[in-house]
């Protein structure tokens, strides 16, 4: 392996000369460091930069532990989140928890042993009893993203109760009394405050919830598209539907055009996240749509803060969601 003694030798001039024209720490002569520049292309001296960084207290990097890399969703926030970081010279390190704890412990302990300077992770149903109390246990900073859980750290996430139950009075209004319900994966936060925020909007027209009109399609197109499908096929099917996210949202999609039926005039169809080309579908969309720049932004300013040490109270932040009203809830 080549060493910064390697370089000196071949540019004739000390390692702390070396050291400064690496480093910008002192200035050089322009002969001395065109010198020192050509040795370390001559040699392909790298600069242990992990050393380095450990040597100093940061290595300037951050893990993401976080579901559904595939979800556009998701990949939005990863990029907002990224954007964010390099802005303030930190690197992201990414990893897919999959939604499971098992995935995410392996995520989270392969990033531990990066020595990361601290940590985002949108949890998994059960992280607040594993993974995240041995994140805290290690002295990483940590700020949980997209979802909350019972524990003492910083928490930034879209509002989903009043974005729910805005989305669901909407129908409600509109005249609709048998409204279906997608659900996401249960144990996770987003999932319960969505369908509270459903419950919520039929409670305030005095309609008790009935079980047969909610669904589970477990944050997965796949599985909204089957157990929509059911739904349905069913001679009392719902006059509405409310999809609680993007991925059942496409499967909810699916299934109705599957079925030969027509959005909005067989079924009316609200959702909860919106999408890029939402004013693209036929018909458009009418949604709740997430400020996913000042979710990822904002997770992003809490880490930092308390990398460079803040000892505040731990914040819980909800970022407001739009109201993007368009045709498929049967409004021309």
């Amino acid at each position: 392996m080549t060493t910064m003694g390697d370089v000196a030798r071949i540019a004739g001039v000390s390692v702390t000369t070396v050291s400064h024209v690496l480093n910008g720490t002192r200035r050089v002569n322009p002969e001395t460091r065109q010198r020192v520049e050509a040795a370390i292309e001559k040699t392909g001296y790298r600069r242990n930069v992990v050393a380095r960084a450990l040597a100093a207290g940061r290595t300037h990097t951050v893990g993401l532990s976080i579901s559904a890399l595939t979800n556009p969703y998701f990949a939005t926030l990863v990029h907002a989140v990224e954007r964010s970081l390099s802005d303030a010279g930190y690197v992201l390190i990414v990893g897919d928890s999959h939604d499971t704890v098992g995935s995410e412990r392996r995520v989270v302990d392969s990033l531990l042993d990066r020595k990361v300077d601290g940590m985002i992770v949108a949890p998994s149903a059960g992280s607040e009893h594993s993974t995240l109390p041995e994140i805290i246990a290690t002295g990483t900073p940590l700020v949980l993203i997209d979802r909350g859980a019972d524990i003492d750290c910083d928490q930034v996430a879209s509002e989903s109760v009043a974005a729910a139950r805005a989305l669901t009075a909407h129908l409600l209004d509109l005249g609709h009394r048998r409204i279906g319900v997608v659900r996401g994966l249960a144990g996770i936060t987003s999932t319960t405050e969505r369908f509270d925020g459903y419950v919520a909007a039929l409670a305030d027209h005095g309609i008790a919830v009935d079980a047969e009109l909610v669904v589970d399609g477990e944050s997965n197109t796949d599985v909204a598209e089957r157990e929509v499908r059911t739904l349905m096929s069913r001679p009392d099917r719902p006059s509405a539907l409310v999809s609680l996210n993007n991925a059942m949202t496409i499967g909810a999609l699916k299934a109705v055009r599957g079925l030969g039926l027509s959005i909005p005039d067989d079924v009316a169809l609200v959702c909860y996240d919106d999408f890029e080309w939402a004013d693209l579908f036929a018909p458009r969309l009418t949604a709740a749509a997430q400020d996913v720049d000042t979710v990822g932004a904002t997770a992003v300013k809490l880490l930092l803060s308390r990398i460079d040490g803040q000892q505040d109270e731990p914040q819980r932040i909800l970022v407001p969601t739009t109201f993007h009203h368009r045709n498929s809830c049967g409004c021309t």
